[in-house]
């Protein structure tokens, strides 16, 4: 019997220090997190960062919690519904971090009877610290609690077809009516090390401007290269000409070369260059998070109002939207009334930059 694991990043119980703590605990010991040896991790998370974080953090929590919760997983959840209404197979949620815990999710699918399991990463693009945690994860439970199961992985989707279009009427819809300068792509960042260290060739990503750009079996992997094509498709389909969008790459930790050019300082930057009315789309994430909801829509909002900018608009992921639920709900019927994979559906219509 075939059903499907939805997993999503997760998110507090509750914007305390008291939830926010342990969150961040299992989040930043996370090996493909913080890809250093256990000790110097353990030393770094639980020796200085979970000294102040966890107060910082739920602050922060708080300026974008709901009433039903976790902006994140009440998406998530509502994403899982309407689905799970359009497919004719069983259908999970589950959160690399926090609850529901992704053993739970499959030992839901185990308990109505499924042993071929749709692992689904709801993440556009691949990443050691999104998509392989997970992926590891759901192996080492696969293994020791339910070895009769076997899993079929749906890699990036940064540039399927149907998502591409989902993602590009959600921006043409939310920019109706909105006279913008200027549309920032901001993705999430990562440390320049993980491009390197998913290198499937060890010498083709160099990050050096031409890499990304040039057709390799490292794209597959690439988180990078993966960003720069979602934007360069999304731009086609929305006719956007050059000069009048950017890409950005959002959240770094100090000590470490991440992935530029950075969100925060190049946003602060546009309203001397004529930029007041600057459009933010995140297309790392599908549904809504800490990122998107405050430090994007609130936090880059007020800083770009603060050097001269006038109108700021963050526009939504794509939750769960119906386009996007009717996007996830067809892959999913194309491969449980198949034979054939999603996986080898998905890898059949992979473009080169």
């Amino acid at each position: 019997m075939k059903g499907v694991l939805l997993v999503n990043l997760g998110s507090p119980e509750s914007p305390t220090p008291k939830d926010v703590k342990p969150y961040l605990d299992e989040f930043l010991m996370d090996k493909y997190v913080i890809d250093v040896p256990f000790l110097l991790r353990a030393l770094l998370v639980r020796g200085i960062i979970l000294q102040t974080r966890p107060k910082k953090s739920a602050a922060a929590y708080a300026r974008i919690w709901w009433d039903e919760g976790s902006p994140l997983v009440v998406i998530s959840k509502r994403m899982h519904e309407k689905v799970q209404k359009l497919v004719d197979v069983p259908v999970s949620l589950a959160m690399r971090y926090g609850n529901p815990s992704l053993l739970s999710g499959l030992q839901e699918l185990h308990d109505k009877g499924v042993n071929e399991v749709m692992l689904f990463p709801l993440y556009p693009q691949h990443a050691m610290a999104s998509t392989t945690t997970i992926l590891e994860l759901a192996e080492e439970h696969r293994k020791k609690y339910f070895p009769e199961m076997k899993f079929t992985i749906v890699p990036a989707f940064y540039n399927k077809p149907d998502y591409l279009q989902n993602l590009a009427d959600s921006i043409k819809g939310h920019l109706e009516g909105f006279d913008y300068d200027h549309l920032l792509f901001s993705y999430h960042g990562i440390p320049e090390r993980h491009i390197r260290k998913t290198d499937i060739t060890k010498s083709h990503c160099k990050i050096d401007g031409s890499c990304c750009n040039t057709p390799s079996p490292a794209h597959e992997f690439c988180y990078r290269h993966q960003c720069y094509e979602t934007t360069k498709q999304v731009v086609k389909l929305l006719g956007i000409p050059e000069g009048k969008y950017s890409q950005t790459f959002q959240s770094r930790l100090a000590g470490d070369k991440w992935l530029t050019p950075y969100t925060d300082v190049e946003v602060n930057k546009m309203p001397e260059k004529g930029i007041k009315n600057l459009a933010v789309v995140t297309p790392a994430f599908v549904s809504d998070c800490l990122e998107t909801l405050e430090e994007i829509a609130m936090e880059a909002n007020e800083e770009f109002l603060h050097h001269g900018g006038e109108k700021f608009m963050a526009i939504p992921c794509l939750n769960d939207s119906d386009d996007w639920c009717k996007t996830v709900s067809n892959w999913i019927s194309n491969w449980s009334n198949t034979s054939s994979s999603i996986s080898k559906e998905i890898n059949s219509e992979k473009t080169t930059a």
